[in-house]
């Protein structure tokens, strides 16, 4: 097939890279523009770019693909059986969904209707989803709304972090548009109504929709008012990205163990047997307080509820370290406090980038 690929993260790349080697022919890629980043702010390509012109593919940046009709008229002249979209970052607006005779597909990295929009795995791992997924949708003029060709689920661990779930829903997106694409072809062209006949697409339930909005700066500050699972749910959704401070620097939390006792099961062997430990008596500490310094693993903290343990955490300007070398670096003791700064340093707060946020 020809395929005109959409896609902008390093999300997208292993369902480009698996296209190319499934033997179909890329007539384009579309991506966002180059955009600055870094200390230096240098304009860099995004992943797709950069792996497109690897492969000698040529490649279009439209700042806002509606709003450039000579941009959509050199995409229709490609001839593409197909388009492929995998994390663009832009909605297609109708002139472009209609150009390939064989429809525009999405690879999206969750089980609709849960979690339509832009930061699936971000939310389903803040709001503690046991299960995610991937669909490959046929795509419509409305967000995230058009019926499944195919999908997969797999479980989320307690203790994985959305760099990791993003790993594996990308290594599964790309497996199913391989399965997917000799059944579109198949399907052969045609009014989309029929076509998708042909297919026997899922359409999407009308209950159970959720929306997986856009992250805010304010969503990456951690509350240590919160119960230890839900800072948790939020250090994994937002990895690497959650911070809060330590004295008068940012700190970013990378890795941390909520000592809830139903959840012992799930936890490593270091933090379950912190969970059989007596805290009571230090509950009524203030949240973000250092309860116990557990040398070679970390630091226990009070929250408000059960305690917490972080394992890994990154000061601004500095490696990020685990175990005993974050202790080390951090020189905490029992008392300490995390959280509390000037509100000089509050207006100094730098945050994760928006391509960062939704990789």
């Amino acid at each position: 097939m020809k395929i005109l690929f959409w896609g902008t993260p390093a999300y997208a790349v292993p369902s480009l890279d698996a296209l190319v080697t499934a033997g179909h022919e890329l007539v384009g890629v579309v991506s966002q523009p180059d955009r600055r980043r870094g200390r230096g702010k240098e304009l860099m390509p995004s992943s797709v770019k950069a792996r497109a012109l690897e492969l000698g593919v040529p490649v279009f940046t439209p700042e806002r693909i509606r709003r450039e009709p000579a941009i959509q008229a050199e995409l229709a002249a490609l001839g593409a059986d197909a388009s492929v979209v995998v994390a663009f970052g832009q909605i297609l607006p109708p002139e472009v969904l209609e150009q390939p005779p064989l429809g525009c597909w999405n690879g999206h990295g969750s089980l609709l209707p849960r979690w339509r929009g832009a930061a699936p795995i971000q939310w389903s791992l803040i709001e503690g989803d046991s299960h995610t997924g991937v669909g490959i949708m046929a795509m419509e003029p409305g967000l995230d709304t058009g019926p499944v060709l195919v999908e997969r689920a797999i479980p989320i661990g307690l203790l994985e972090n959305a760099s990791q779930l993003a790993g594996r829903l990308a290594s599964l997106t790309a497996e199913l548009l391989v399965e997917a694409m000799p059944r579109i072809e198949a399907a052969g062209p045609g009014p989309q109504a029929e076509r998708l006949a042909r297919l026997e697409v899922r359409r999407q339930s009308e209950e159970g929709i959720t929306y997986a909005r856009l992250l805010s700066k304010e969503d990456f500050a951690i509350d240590w008012a919160e119960p230890a699972l839900t800072i948790h749910r939020r250090v994994m959704g937002l990895h690497p990205g959650a911070h809060t401070t330590w004295g008068e620097q940012r700190l970013r939390l990378l890795a941390t163990e909520p000592l809830v006792v139903r959840l012992s099961d799930q936890l490593s062997a270091e933090a379950a047997a912190l969970c059989g430990r007596r805290w009571a008596e230090r509950l009524g500490d203030a949240p973000g307080t250092v309860l116990a310094v557990e040398p070679g693993v970390g630091a226990v903290l009070a929250t408000g509820g059960c305690p917490l343990l972080l394992r890994e955490a990154q000061l601004a300007g500095r490696a990020a370290c685990a175990g005993q070398a974050l202790l080390q670096q951090l020189g905490l003791r029992p008392g300490d406090r995390l959280g509390t700064m000037s509100r000089s340093v509050l207006s100094g707060v730098s945050h994760v980038s928006e391509t960062d946020r939704h990789r």
